[in-house]
């Protein structure tokens, strides 16, 4: 074989590489964005660029496969049902309290679960690898709940919050919660 023709097949080699490379990282950005929705989109925005943030969405995936996050029991599931059925009803008479209180129960769902809640930014990161539809939402829900503690925070904010929140309690929880006991 003669010079020209193994630098040939070097370049081909390479370019088939390149292509190889390039499609697996297409198909990983897509399936990356289709799996975390809106989550995908704060990540890159708070990285700075796609491929830190697609690093790092497929590091929480590796993460919480290490994890050994659990379904709750009929009992678990019932005692957070009526304790979130609680925090509603008190919206009515003290929203700030209800959204701090709300707030409080997420993470003891989680904590339930097998989840770290080391802090908001954590639990907000597990969460999103298996909640991702509802994650926008608890992440306005926070930054409500934040904007309550320094009374900032209208009545209406308050109840977008509750919402915010209940999206991600049912998720966390398994079933929707119904508006009355029983």
């Amino acid at each position: 074989m003669n010079t020209t023709a193994i630098v040939a097949i070097i370049v081909a080699v390479i370019a088939l590489a390149v292509a190889l490379w390039a499609i697996y990282q297409t198909q990983r950005s897509k399936r990356l964005r289709t799996k975390f929705g809106p989550e995908y989109d704060y990540a890159v925005d708070r990285q700075g660029d796609r491929r830190k943030a697609e690093a790092e969405l497929a590091q929480r995936e590796e993460s919480v496969k290490r994890l050994h996050i659990r379904e709750l029991t009929r009992a678990e599931r019932d005692q957070f049902s009526n304790a979130w059925r609680d925090e509603q009803a008190r919206f009515v008479d003290a929203p700030a309290q209800a959204v701090a209180s709300a707030d409080g129960l997420i993470s003891r769902v989680m904590t339930a679960r097998g989840f770290p809640t080391a802090g908001y930014e954590t639990q907000a990161a597990y969460a999103s690898v298996d909640h991702a539809r509802v994650i926008h939402d608890y992440r306005e829900a926070h930054r409500i709940a934040e904007r309550s503690r320094a009374g900032q925070a209208s009545t209406e904010e308050l109840r977008r919050a509750m919402i915010g929140y209940r999206a991600l309690f049912e998720s966390l929880v398994g079933s929707p919660v119904l508006s009355q006991r029983g």
